[in-house]
C-alpha cells in the first residue's frame, strides 16, 4: 500500500468513473439533472407534479429538450414548461461549470455512499435550488440505485475480452451502528483489445484480505471477465493470491507507482531525486536482462541515509520489466501503474454511511485491516505523505 495521505473519496471516484466509464457517469448525471429540474419546477409551481394542493400557483406543461455539453459527453436535459410564465434553470445553464462539477461530485458520492436527504439538501443549497422533499429524494434514490445496480451487475464479456486489468483498494471511513470504522473499496479497471478502458467492478469490504479480494475477483469472473493476460497491482499478498486463483492464465506485475512510494517511504526527502533517477535508469532499459543488471548495480551502490530493507532489495523482475509471456501492446499504452494514482490512500474525509451504500457488501473476513496503521502527526505529516505520493506518481 502507498503511504497514507488525505484524499477526497467522492472526487477520486468521480474522476475514475468519468475516465473509465463515461457512459455510466453520463447516464447518472442526466438522471440527477432532470430530477433536480423537476424538483425545482415543482417548487416554482408551489406543489409537486400531479398533486393537489391549496398552495399551488402554477402547473406543468410538458418539457423542452436541450443538449448540455459536459466533461463526460452531451446530456439530454428535459427542461419543464409551465402553463403560465416560463421556467429557466439559471443555476444550471448560466453557472454551467460550477453546477457540473458539483453534480458530478454528488453523483460519485451517491454511488459510493448512497443517496440521503441531508446529502441532497446540501447539494441543492450549493446550486441555489429550494430544498427537496423526502418523496423527491426517494424517487431520485430509486432511479440512481437502479442504474448503479445495472452497472455493477452487467455482463463483462460483451465489452471484453479485457487484456489488461489493474486492481487497487481505497481505504475510507464509514459510519456503522453509530460508530466510525474503516472500510475499503475494492476497484478493478480493465483495458480491452481496442484500448477502451472502463471500471469492471467496485465493492466495499471490511478490510483488504485474501478473502475479500477472492470474493471480488470471483464476481468479476462470474460476470464474464476473461482473456486477461496481465494484471497490475501493489504487492498485497492476499491480492496476488486471489489473482492467481481466479485468473490462472494471467501474469501479475507490480505497480511502479506503489513500488516507488515504498522506496521513498524508507528514504529521507533529500534522497527522493536520487531514488527517482535510479528507478528511471532501471525502467528505461530495453531488455529484461539489462533491467536486472541495472537494478543489481543500482541496489548495490551505497546510499547514505537510505537504509536497505526488504522493499528496496526486492527482485525487480515483476516491477521494472514485463514478465515472461506478458503482452506488450493492447491498442493503447496501458502502463504499469494502477489508475487513478493514489487510489490506495487512506482518507481523512468525513465518514460515509455504510448502510446506505449501494456498493456495500461487507466481507466476512476480519474487520481489522491487514496492513499496519501508520500514525500521522497532523497537517505536516499529511503534507509529507502527499508529496511522497505525488513524487511517486510522476515516475512512470
Amino acid at each position: 500500500m502507498t503511504a497514507p495521505h488525505i484524499v477526497d473519496p467522492a472526487g477520486l471516484l468521480g474522476q475514475a468513473l468519468a475516465d473509465a466509464s463515461p457512459d455510466l457517469m453520463r447516464e447518472l448525471l442526466q438522471t440527477m439533472i432532470n430530477a433536480l429540474l423537476s424538483a425545482d419546477a415543482d417548487a416554482v409551481c408551489g406543489a409537486e407534479w400531479n398533486a393537489r394542493s391549496a398552495e399551488r400557483t402554477n402547473r406543468r406543461n410538458g418539457y423542452r429538450h436541450r443538449p448540455l455539453d459536459t466533461r463526460v459527453g452531451t446530456v439530454d436535459v428535459a427542461i419543464p414548461k409551465l402553463r403560465s410564465g416560463s421556467y429557466f434553470p439559471e443555476w444550471l445553464l448560466e453557472r454551467r461549470k460550477r453546477a457540473e462539477s458539483a453534480l458530478i461530485t454528488v453523483v460519485a458520492d451517491c454511488y459510493l455512499a448512497g443517496v440521503s436527504t441531508r446529502r441532497m439538501d446540501k447539494l441543492v443549497k450549493t446550486l441555489g435550488i429550494a430544498s427537496l422533499s423526502k418523496s423527491q429524494v426517494s424517487r431520485m434514490a430509486e432511479d440512481l440505485d437502479e442504474q448503479v445496480a445495472a452497472f455493477r451487475h452487467r455482463r463483462l464479456d460483451e465489452a471484453g475480452p479485457f487484456t489488461f486489468v489493474t486492481a487497487d483498494a481505497l481505504t475510507i471511513k464509514v459510519r456503522e451502528n453509530k460508530q466510525v470504522v474503516k472500510a475499503v473499496v475494492l476497484l478493478a479497471t480493465g483495458v480491452n483489445g481496442d484500448g477502451h478502458r472502463e471500471v469492471l467492478g467496485m465493492q466495499v469490504a471490511t478490510s483488504e484480505t485474501k478473502a475479500s479480494w477472492n470474493t471480488f475477483f470471483a464476481d468479476l469472473v462470474a460476470r464474464g471477465l476473461g482473456g486477461v493476460r496481465l494484471v497490475t497491482s501493489d504487492a498485497h499478498a492476499g491480492l496476488i493470491e486471489a489473482i492467481a486463483a481466479n485468473l490462472p492464465g494471467a501474469v501479475w506485475q507490480r505497480c511502479r507507482t506503489h513500488y516507488a512510494a515504498n522506496l521513498m517511504a524508507v528514504c529521507p526527502k533529500s534522497m527522493w531525486p536520487a531514488v527517482k533517477a535510479m528507478l528511471h535508469s532501471v525502467y528505461d532499459q530495453p531488455t529484461a536482462t539489462a533491467v536486472h543488471e541495472q537494478f543489481t548495480g543500482s541496489s548495490n551502490t551505497p546510499t547514505a541515509g537510505c537504509p536497505r530493507s526488504p522493499t528496496t532489495s526486492a527482485t525487480p523482475a515483476r516491477t521494472c520489466s514485463p514478465s515472461p509471456g506478458s503482452p506488450t501492446t493492447c491498442g493503447a499504452r496501458s502502463g504499469l501503474t494502477t489508475p487513478p494514482n493514489g487510489s490506495t490512500a487512506r482518507s481523512a474525509a468525513a465518514p460515509t454511511l455504510w448502510a446506505s451504500s449501494p456498493t456495500a457488501t461487507p466481507s466476512s473476513a476480519s474487520s481489522a485491516p491487514s496492513w499496519p496503521n501508520r500514525p500521522t502527526n497532523g497537517p505536516k505529516a499529511a503534507a509529507t505523505s502527499d508529496a511522497k505520493s505525488s513524487a511517486a506518481a510522476d515516475l512512470p
